[in-house]
């Protein structure tokens, strides 16, 4: 059963929308065809928020609002949602109390920024009733620039609203909203074009499989936040698009005892929480991973299937010894993630396979975990270099150690020489730890680029071995943070 059109809920009201190149944006749409311009833009690659905007999706029986960016977000995503622009809220000829209170607040100033601020705000405002304080409000605010550095009066209007009950029409009406979002989950399939150009949007693994490997050179579309580049700026023409948001199965998180599966289409925002359990470092890396517009969109699966030699989570859960799962046709095979990543942007794919879904180990009693970000910016900033570290401890000594890098090669990357001289070593001689420091450079010999030097990653990865040591031999007694990880944990919960 195929559907040619994408369905969404707008303003109290199903909006069918067909007959558009597949590569259109959202952002596009918005500015060219409803001609709602209120919605900017700036960057047009995910990171100043001014084209924010808010999707509603069915979370178990309650409409929850997301910030995405619209610039780099494909019209034939929001299939399925509601849709909220900056012109949606004021109601009755009455501002929207983000907006009342932006305004008491002094808040917007040249007003091109506003818009996406707002939008974000509105969708903090609508997490319901929960005390804030400027680090929550500064997290939520980490995708949207505003250039006239108004920063101290949007957190203050923030504070003033934000921490209640939500009270606008959209909460009024979330009920019909709910019923509405239900009647559009008609479980078909997606198919707007023809074969040599089209919009698809499987609904279950078999389709999607059956359609790849008829299109082995479509383009596999997850949250879009790395694909929408290729649009924005690299103009790519991309004829073929699969995006896999219907994908049934495909969104599962599954918890167990001693391991984690995350399916390819699980968001970071959804997958935080359950990492946050596994160690706090994780729990840390993802608050810092893009912004909450990025980690909205953005999945797990696309993450490590674009092989980004800077992606985050890829040298994490290598560190981890994660497994990855793919699927061809009906054939589904595993493999260690370290082994998927073959070169740079060239990884163990084959016409027409896909990832399914990614198995991340648990830590064990004697296993301790850490990780550090290192970037230019604390928030929403690629990485220079990411280093991920697991031990296995006989009481004070290491009795196994796995090493990964992001950033440090043309992929993420074990440290298989440093893991060899780190086995065996005493937390509690730290004058014994050089050779395992120095081991690094046999390791890797990282390329100068725009975001650090050569010799500046070196130096820094040397030192990340013997600060996880420190970390490792201290617990958490010794303040090595800008952020503890007790802090990590509690700021996530």
């Amino acid at each position: 059963m195929l559907r040619d059109t994408i369905r969404f809920w707008r303003n109290g009201q199903a909006v069918e929308v067909s007959g558009f190149h597949p590569r259109t944006t959202l952002l596009d749409y918005l500015r060219l065809q409803e001609r709602r311009v209120g919605t900017k833009e700036g960057c047009a690659e995910g990171d100043c928020g001014a084209c924010t905007v808010a999707l509603g999706r069915l979370r178990g029986e309650r409409v929850r609002y997301e910030p995405v960016n619209a610039c780099i977000l494909l019209l034939g995503q929001v299939d399925g949602a509601e849709l909220v622009t900056v012109e949606d809220l004021a109601a009755g000829g009455e501002l929207h109390p983000v907006q009342s209170a932006m305004v008491a607040s002094h808040g917007s100033q040249c007003g091109f920024c506003t818009p996406g601020i707002v939008m974000s705000l509105f969708t903090l405002y609508h997490e319901g009733e929960r005390p804030l304080s400027r680090e929550n409000v500064n997290d939520a605010l980490a995708g949207n620039l505003c250039r006239c550095t108004g920063y101290r009066p949007i957190v203050d209007a923030t504070l003033q609203v934000c921490h209640q009950q939500p009270n606008d029409t959209f909460a009024a009406r979330s009920e019909q909203t709910a019923q509405g979002l239900m009647s559009l989950a008609d479980g078909r399939e997606v198919f707007i074009g023809n074969e040599t150009r089209f919009f698809a949007a499987p609904a279950n693994e078999a389709s999607l499989a059956t359609l790849y490997a008829q299109h082995p050179d479509a383009t596999l579309v997850a949250g879009c936040t790395d694909v929408g580049l290729w649009i924005t700026k690299a103009m790519m023409e991309i004829e073929k698009v699969i995006w896999l948001g219907r994908v049934a199965g495909l969104d599962l998180i599954e918890d167990s005892s001693d391991a984690l599966g995350i399916g390819a289409t699980v968001t970071h925002s959804e997958i935080h929480p359950s990492l946050v359990r596994i160690d706090p470092d994780l729990g840390e890396i993802m608050r810092r991973f893009g912004s909450l517009q990025v980690r909205a969109s953005g999945t797990v699966g696309g993450s490590i299937a674009n092989g980004s030699p800077i992606g985050d989570l890829a040298p994490a859960f290598v560190a981890l010894g994660a497994e990855l799962e793919l699927r061809q046709g009906e054939t589904v095979r595993t493999m260690p993630l370290e082994s998927f990543f073959i070169a740079y942007r060239k990884q163990d794919r084959l016409p027409g396979e896909f990832v399914r879904r990614v198995r991340v180990p648990k830590l064990k009693t004697d296993e301790v975990f850490r990780a550090y970000k290192i970037s230019k910016r604390f928030d929403e900033d690629i990485s220079a270099a990411l280093g991920a570290f697991k031990f296995t401890l006989d009481r004070r000594r290491i009795a196994d150690a796995r090493v990964a890098f992001g950033g440090m090669a043309g992929t993420p990357k074990r440290a298989i020489e440093t893991e060899r001289t780190l086995i065996g070593l005493s937390l509690d001689e730290p004058s014994s730890w050089g050779e395992a420091m120095a081991a690094i450079a046999r390791d890797y010999q990282p390329l100068d680029d725009h975001r650090a030097s050569s010799a500046y990653r070196s130096t820094i990865a040397r030192n990340l071995v013997f600060k996880a040591l420190s970390e490792t031999a201290s617990g958490e007694t010794q303040a090595t943070r800008i952020v503890g990880r007790r802090e990590a944990l509690e700021a996530a919960e």
